[in-house]
């Protein structure tokens, strides 16, 4: 089997396109807008400020580089769903779950569209998604939820005819709900984009404080200063400038390999001609996509929680779980054993406990933010900058009178509860999945309280 390398390097990252740094703040300025975080979040918001009002002055700063974190090293798949799935948005807002999901297809419709008008290369591809189960109990889960969406299910016979695995048992097609991109390329065309419609952007200037004034905000860096009539929070897994939030999401790491670039012959070995994005159906889940140069990328199952919500450089990599992420790869595709893993990254995602973004805003109106999106924000990071952009000007709109948008849901208890409740709940969805998919008292003592922790 091939070694995992011993160095982690992010697969998007390692591009030669990659665009040279921008300057830091050095300056103390005055602004109509200030968007705090240069990923996805972050530049739709500032993009939507300038198309809302082409006069308004917009400063974006990023600590550290555009996309460098969650937005360059995530799966690089755009979900229709902003409820992280259509189960998950019946359970908490069944009487909203017809208008969340029609919002949900206008957004990844629309993004579509507006990335093309933008001139943004990010490989968009509409790709669709197969969902697999791999253990018998799934295949009658799978079974009755492609009846209850509409979607197709598959047998083995017609799943593997997809991509053929000797572990998938069934599967369900669900054709227009998903999207396929270049994460990083994303977020550099998108920041190319808000800087010809008249954004300023600055990198690696992390912003230390925000200081409420009466009719403004200030943010202070190392080198300089904002000062705002509005701010855009867009930090997402790291620690929010309003402590007040700081207990609604927890940081999560996330794994994943990226192989060498398939032959010919091995990628006729598993047929895949579809490109579709791949994923399992377990509570500690894999996804798995091809690349435009066809590798392999596979992630996913081991989600970490580190104590007191501590968020570290080395903790990027984690030889563990590479290695384990290793075997379950040739273990899926027994015909790849042999094919070089040239990376291994990991990155810290934002999850919160209905798992699903939550929206509002603070300092009477001039501070908004979007936070929680557990993994599935590369599409609903712009359906949510829409929301703030509404939040910020004081619009009631469609989007505004959400149940989803109106409540945050429950924030996480404090350490060592936090780290005790997360762990437990890791350990119980495990044996969930190792036992029929059979849910302890645990879990649906969380469940009837509508509090998770995504694997």
């Amino acid at each position: 089997m091939s070694a995992v390398p011993s160095g982690s390097g992010v697969m998007w990252l390692d591009n030669p396109g990659r665009p040279a740094p921008r300057p830091r703040l050095e300056q103390s300025l005055v602004v109509d807008v200030l968007v705090i975080g240069g990923g996805y979040l972050g530049l739709w918001s500032a993009l939507r400020a300038r198309q809302q009002d082409p006069t308004a002055s917009v400063v974006l700063v990023e600590g550290n580089r555009i996309g460098w974190a969650a937005s360059g090293r995530n799966g690089g798949f755009v979900s229709s769903s902003i409820t992280h799935g259509t189960a998950n948005g019946l359970a908490r807002w069944p009487g909203e779950i017809g208008t969340l999901e029609r919002l949900g297809r206008e957004n990844l419709d629309g993004m579509e569209r507006e990335l093309d008008e933008l001139g943004v290369e990010c490989g968009f591809e509409r790709t669709g998604e197969l969902t697999v189960a791999t253990l018998p109990h799934q295949v009658d889960e799978l079974r009755e939820w492609a009846q209850e969406s509409g979607e197709e299910f598959l047998d083995r016979d017609a799943v593997r005819e997809r991509i053929d695995s000797p572990t998938f048992l069934a599967g369900m097609w669900s054709p227009r709900g998903t999207a396929l991109v270049d994460p990083a390329r994303l977020a550099w065309g998108l920041a190319d984009a808000a800087e010809r419609a008249g954004v300023h952007i600055y990198e690696r200037t992390p912003i230390r404080d925000l200081d409420d004034r009466l009719t403004s905000v200030q943010a202070v860096a190392d080198s300089g200063s904002v000062t705002a009539s509005t701010v855009v929070l867009a930090t997402n897994a790291f620690p929010s400038l309003l402590r007040r939030l700081r207990l609604y999401t927890v940081p999560v790491y996330d794994y994943a390999l990226g192989t060498a670039p398939l032959s010919a012959a091995q990628l006729a070995s598993i047929g895949w001609a579809g490109r579709e994005g791949l994923s399992d159906s377990g509570n500690r889940f894999h996804y798995s996509r091809l690349t435009q140069d066809n590798r392999i990328l596979w992630g996913g199952y081991d989600a970490i929680y580190h104590y007191g919500s501590r968020i570290r450089r080395e903790y990027d990599e984690r030889a563990a779980t590479f290695s384990l992420l290793a075997e379950q790869l040739f273990e899926t595709f027994p015909q790849l054993v042999g094919l070089p893993i040239d990376y291994a990254w990991g990155g810290v995602i934002d999850t919160c406990t209905r798992f699903a973004a939550f929206y509002g805003t603070a300092w009477g109106g001039k501070v908004g933010y979007a936070m929680g999106f557990t993994g599935l924000g590369v599409g609903t990071t712009r359906f949510a900058a829409d929301v703030v952009a509404d939040l910020l000007a004081g619009r009631r709109t469609e989007r505004t009178s959400l149940e989803m948008v109106r409540h945050k849901g429950f924030p996480w208890p404090p350490e060592p509860a936090r780290a005790l409740g997360i762990n437990w709940t890791r350990a119980a969805l495990a044996s969930a999945d190792a036992n029929g998919g059979r849910r302890d008292l645990w879990l649906r003592a969380l469940d009837s309280v509508g509090i998770g922790f995504d694997s």
